[in-house]
């Protein structure tokens, strides 16, 4: 039997998707003051690197990035840094976090990079700009681009996904972006493709985008000539067809491991606005300080897409699109399916903010309170993932975190849809995330012992990386001090000091980059799986600075045997 291109369940919500896709993309005004957060992708925080008055330009470095996994920050409007200090973040829980505050001065100066040419450049090269430019995923994860542009490091790679199905409801930012730019998303892909050594590049695109299909279709035509071809693949439109793994069993009928990623089944994913931004980093030098957002719900007079300005306050934006205040119920960041629901108008649009939905309360009302469970089946009959929701939910509930684990929890992806028709109007994603959230403590805290030995390891490394510099400059200097007559008829200079062991020297250097290039695997893995927390990414950074003080010690060392041992011709 030939195997099912399909995923199992999905459910297929209202879309409501022509409020927004009416009107053409409009380029939002320039904000008068903007809050970039430092900690707006995936991994550690960026670390300021201006000062209070500093004049900024718009695409100027602000905050740079603080470790493999991190992602630089800039200017997105010309104007000073008034501040630097705790500003509530675009979350559900309306917490506070560090931002960079500037304040405009009503022009847009912009400081650029120098293009390249993509097909061209070294690799190293595109690598090294799209981490200058901070670019990140900007399908909702916000993974940083350059580390996951790496993947043929870890991974052999033959198809490129461009994940264009956008099935939640309401969001259209890749649908328009698809419209006016399908040119510029093929070519990103096809850069995209060169780093990570992808044969092909496959587009899945749900069939309620005709405008957006066509314009992929012109796009593909007027680039036949590429070396990577581009294929245009349109699906039934069904919720969740946009998440990973569903979309790749659509597409190639590959089946991605429990626990795994799509590079472990040979594919690569990207969405559309990600490769604008890659393309435009590389090609024009331009950082990633602006994005596409879908502006929608009823309580907006003018709904529609914007490229707006990263830092603008949401409460600006959704004011230019016609906000009746007194018509706003709810402030979803996201969509009604997975998305956030927020409390503060001032938070600002983040990399990671591709719709905002001003809703009524008819248009989404508060959920019915929450009744007993029936055990009917809907939830199972409908998950991606294949899991069993209802013994998730009970387990969950029950605090028994070792049978959830078994039971796979951390394969849900959270889309919501078991929700959708629990006829008991049960949350079941807010039980989840409870009993996600509570297993990663229990983890954080048996890592704890861990993370202390690991901070005393990098420190011994540290010195001893130190110590094997600073030796190798004395025998240098040594070396280079050595009377001309001293030295034997060959000008060798003398030596009472026993022969290095190379080999010994060489296989430790051999094993210290190893070992470092293990370290960098599993911090890419655990941040690109999307499930290590904040202390588990903090531990697996130190982990792997340890790795490079050892790599760098074992270097000094290899390098100042390789010196004494060398004869002047």
């Amino acid at each position: 039997m030939a195997e099912r291109l399909d995923f199992p369940g999905g459910i297929m919500p209202p879309t409501r998707k022509a409020t927004s896709t009416r009107a053409p993309l409009r380029t939002a005004p320039l904000p008068h003051r903007v809050i970039l957060p430092l900690d707006q992708h995936a991994g550690a925080p960026a670390e300021p690197c201006v000062e209070l008055g500093q004049r900024v330009r718009t695409g100027e470095r602000i905050a740079q990035a603080s470790g493999l996994i991190s992602a630089a920050l800039h200017a997105s409007i010309t104007g000073r840094v008034v501040a630097i200090e705790e500003h509530v973040l675009p979350v559900a829980d309306g917490r506070r976090g560090p931002c960079i505050v500037i304040e405009g001065e009503g022009e847009d100066d912009w400081l650029t990079l120098p293009p390249l040419d993509w097909r061209q450049a070294p690799e190293a090269t595109l690598l090294e700009r799209l981490d200058a430019a901070g670019v990140v995923g900007l399908g909702g994860a916000a993974f940083p681009t350059q580390v996951k542009a790496r993947i043929r490091e870890l991974h052999a790679i033959d198809t490129l996904v461009v994940n264009a199905a956008e099935c939640e409801p309401y969001i259209s930012a890749d649908d328009l972006t698809l419209r006016h730019f399908a040119a510029d998303v093929l070519e990103g892909a096809r850069l995209m493709a060169r780093l990570a050594g992808a044969e092909r590049i496959l587009v899945g695109i749900e069939d309620d985008k005709p405008e957006a299909l066509q314009a992929l279709e012109a796009a593909r035509e007027a680039s036949l000539a590429e070396a990577v071809p581009v294929e245009i693949r349109s699906i039934a439109t069904r919720y969740p067809s946009g998440g990973e793994r569903q979309l790749i069993k659509r597409l190639l009928g590959r089946e991605v491991p429990s626990g795994g990623l799509p590079a472990d089944v040979g594919t690569h994913c990207h969405n559309p606005g990600t490769l604008r931004a890659a393309l435009a980093a590389v090609r024009d030098g331009v950082p990633l300080v602006e994005r596409v957002v879908t502006l929608t719900g009823e309580a907006l007079a003018r709904p529609g897409n914007v490229v707006a300005r990263l830092g603008t306050p949401i409460g600006e934006l959704l004011h230019f699109a016609g906000l009746d205040p007194r018509a706003l119920h709810r402030l979803v960041m996201g969509g009604p399916m997975m998305g956030e629901a927020l409390g503060e108008l001032a938070s600002p649009v983040v990399k990671a903010t591709n719709c905002l939905i001003a809703a009524t309360r008819e248009e989404l009302p508060d959920p019915p309170p929450e009744q007993p469970c029936i055990r009917c089946g809907a939830c199972e009959e409908v998950c991606p993932a294949s899991l069993l929701p209802q013994q998730l939910y009970w387990f969950a509930r029950g605090r028994e975190h070792d049978k959830a684990e078994r039971f796979h929890l951390f394969d849900c992806i959270e889309c919501g849809a078991c929700s959708y028709v629990c006829p008991s109007h049960i949350p079941l994603v807010q039980y989840f995330r409870a009993g996600k959230d509570a297993i990663r403590a229990r983890r954080r805290e048996a890592a704890r012992a861990d993370h202390a030995r690991h901070r005393f390891e990098f420190r011994e490394a540290r010195l001893a990386r130190e110590q094997a510099e600073k030796e190798a400059r004395r025998a240098a200097r040594k070396r280079a001090a050595a009377p001309a007559a001293r030295r034997p008829a060959g000008g060798e200079a003398p030596s009472t000091a026993p022969a290095a062991d190379l080999r010994g020297l060489r296989i430790a250097h051999s094993a210290a980059t190893a070992a470092e290039r293990k370290a960098e695997k599993a911090l890419a893995r655990a941040a690109e799986s999307g499930e290590a927390d904040p202390a588990t990414l903090d531990d697996l950074e130190t982990q792997l600075a340890t790795a490079r003080e050892n790599r760098q010690a074992a270097e000094a060392r290899l390098q100042a045997a390789r010196d004494a041992e060398e004869k002047p011709a």
